[in-house]
């Protein structure tokens, strides 16, 4: 752990989304790790918002723009000077990109390439990663992981969205990014991620706290669905860790996967169970059909083997342990605990700091 934070010591990493959840958590770790960090995104996309809670503008530059603007998107790059670029911004929700899938497309689609363009014009960047998720792949239902060389075919605008991203991202590195000196160029497929300071809608956790908060049962539209979820500092390790040994050796680049281990992968009735427990003061959930209901996999979970032996990356952080850390963060927070305080706490736990 102190190898792979002390090697950001001093490096310039531009994010893309560093104003959403993930990029908060993200930008927080970096710069703890003492690495001068530029952000570009929209606005925080939920209000409250764990960016404004966290006032992590103060300690980072943050740029303000939409990354389906090349010229702007460029212009920000190009004057930071990064080392390492990691590309997290995207419309990041299944359900909005049933209502909008233009929008999507041209966020998670030409968004990522007008990102690789600023890589291209940008000389000082080695390292990039692109973010995307892990329903990136076929769904097939099956009972097993699927590994990074299965075939990507994501079946909704937002999942086949990525799909796409992933094969632009294939695309730049042979067609522009194959000479010595070309910045290494991998992509990172992660589960689904809960942790304190998610304020999105249509993502369960949040719904769970929300619905506590209001004195409610939590409602839960597909109890039996089971997906890899896991605390977001997993999955933001692994993507600091990719960027590092590409960074070192380009032999590392290629897809990842970073995901939860087989006893996390549970369903949501059991993500629930598990955080109606960790709450306490009765909390519970009942399940309630929901018809019309869009298309969502019901089964869905990765094969992290090539993490765990190429990167030596693996979770730390079982669902239980996960769960308990987010209650941990909220019960704090509506203690008064400032937002940032609790978040760095727990990031210097996780990392051992």
């Amino acid at each position: 752990m102190n190898g792979l934070l002390g090697f950001y010591k001093n490096k310039k990493v531009f994010l893309t989304g560093h104003t959403g959840f993930k990029g908060t958590w993200l930008s927080r770790i970096l710069i703890l790790a003492g690495a001068d960090v530029a952000g570009f995104s929209l606005e925080p996309p939920t209000n409250p918002s764990l960016f404004e809670l966290t006032k992590t503008a103060s300690q980072m530059k943050s740029i303000i723009g939409d990354i389906r603007d090349g010229e702007k998107l460029k212009s920000a790059m190009t004057e930071f000077k990064p080392d390492i670029v990691l590309h997290l911004a995207a419309q990041p929700i299944v359900r909005a990109s049933y209502k909008d899938p233009v929008g999507t497309y041209e966020t998670n689609v030409m968004g990522t390439v007008n990102v690789l363009e600023a890589v291209r014009a940008c000389p000082s960047v080695r390292s990039f990663v692109n973010v995307t998720t892990d329903k990136v792949y076929l769904n097939r239902e099956w009972a097993w992981g699927y590994r990074e060389n299965e075939e990507l075919c994501g079946y909704d605008p937002y999942s086949n969205s990525k799909s796409c991203s992933e094969l632009v991202t294939y695309s730049y590195r042979n067609s522009f990014f194959n000479e010595k000196d070309a910045p290494a160029i991998s992509t990172a497929r992660s589960g689904n991620v809960i942790g304190g300071g998610d304020y999105a809608v249509d993502r369960i956790v949040p719904d769970c706290i929300r619905a506590v908060e209001a004195g409610r049962d939590i409602i839960l539209r597909n109890p039996n669905s089971t997906r890899p979820y896991q605390h977001v500092l997993e999955c933001l390790r692994g993507y600091l860790a990719l960027a590092k040994a590409q960074y070192e050796d380009k032999a590392f680049v290629g897809a990842y996967n970073f995901g939860p281990d087989d006893e996390s992968c549970v369903t949501t009735g059991q993500l629930a169970t598990l955080f109606c427990d960790a709450w306490g003061s009765g909390a519970d959930w009942k399940s309630v059909s929901e018809e019309g209901a869009p298309h969502e996999a019901n089964f869905l979970k990765l094969d992290c083997s090539k993490s765990k032996n190429v990167l030596g990356w693996k979770p730390l952080w079982g669902i239980k342990t996960a769960v308990e850390k987010i209650v941990e963060w909220e019960k704090a927070v509506q203690a008064g605990t400032p937002a940032a305080e609790i978040t760095d706490k727990q990031i210097k736990e996780y990392f051992g700091m």
